[in-house]
């Protein structure tokens, strides 16, 4: 199916140039000024693309795309413009929530492409957008079941994986990742030690030292995660994180040993939010340490076992965690 695109402008002989150019490969619906513009707009549901010229008498084309993206945000919005000056254009930018703006003057090939470029652009922000939904509907059923099991086996790790989720996410969005990144991080810490499923309770409950023989058994449980979440499709990209955030950033971790930016940078912040939660939360073995001496702790780790850049993220964002969530 071909993509429907409305362009707009008040001079024919550009309005038909613009149609030549692009009806070979698009739907090309006209108007001539922004007001006959609006009421395609109105009667016309399937329009995925306008393109409007800058000056037009009675409503210019960057108050029109603004109406646009007002009232139909989903459409891709494209500017012809003979303005060259950078404040001018940033501000029609700004003002018209542009996606992007062509220069007079212009060939064919170069509105063609920009066409092309804007619709796959968009095209790929909308996969993101429905990766990010099917993540979050992920929550509701399964993952959660996961997790409670998870948590019902080693009281001592009772909301373990919702804490470190907690800490992850503050610390990505202090490190400004995408909303992609965000979703897939919340996912795999919720998930990350899904695999402690396989491990025996004695283990996990033991108050001594653990044996060689005992801490290898631990250190299955990555692989035991991977077996467990590897054939739900879905979860890929989670997944890959997960299978490394026992890896530290210095290449002394399990099970690859890799080593800094080998290390996925959502593997990298769970690894720092689940040490930090092993530090501050009781075990069988031994009392929470104090939350300042597990601060001071982290920072020592800071490019050696930790990312130096995540260790700082942390230490800006860690008076934001709430301690007293021990659900």
């Amino acid at each position: 199916m071909n993509y429907k695109i409305l362009v707009v402008d008040d001079e024919p002989d550009n309005l038909q140039l613009v149609k030549r150019t692009l009806r070979k490969y698009y739907d090309i619906i006209t108007a001539n000024n922004a007001f006959e513009a609006i009421e395609i707009l109105e009667k016309t549901s399937d329009i995925e693309m306008i393109i409007s010229d800058h000056k037009m008498p009675g409503k210019s084309g960057v108050e029109l795309l603004h109406h646009c993206f007002s009232h139909y945000p989903n459409i891709i919005r494209i500017l012809i413009t003979a303005y060259s000056e950078v404040p001018i254009l940033v501000d029609a930018i700004n003002a018209g929530k542009i996606h992007r703006y062509i220069k007079k003057p212009w060939t064919p090939e170069e509105l063609l492409l920009t066409v092309n470029k804007s619709f796959e652009a968009n095209k790929l922000s909308r996969e993101n957008m429905q990766l990010i939904t099917d993540f979050k509907d992920l929550f509701s059923g399964t993952i959660s079941a996961i997790t409670d099991a998870l948590d019902e086996k080693d009281k001592f790790t009772l909301g373990r994986s919702k804490r470190v989720c907690e800490y992850a996410i503050e610390i990505a969005k202090e490190m400004n990742l995408s909303d992609i990144e965000l979703s897939k991080i919340e996912v795999a810490s919720l998930l990350h030690d899904i695999g402690m499923i396989g491990v025996p309770e004695y283990i996990l409950h033991k108050s001594e030292k653990l044996t060689e023989e005992e801490y290898q058994k631990i250190q299955k449980h990555v692989e035991y995660g991977l077996n467990i979440l590897g054939s739900i499709k879905q979860l890929d990209s989670v997944v890959a994180i997960i299978k490394c955030h026992h890896e530290r950033y210095d290449g002394s971790g399990y099970p690859y040993g890799l080593k800094g930016e080998e290390i996925p940078i959502g593997a990298r912040i769970i690894a720092l939010a689940d040490t930090f939660d092993a530090l501050v939360s009781a075990r069988a073995y031994r009392d929470s340490m104090p939350i300042e001496k597990a601060v001071e702790l982290i920072s020592s780790y800071a490019g050696k076992q930790l990312d130096y850049n995540v260790v700082q993220a942390f230490l800006k964002v860690v008076d934001k965690f709430d301690f007293e969530k021990d659900e």
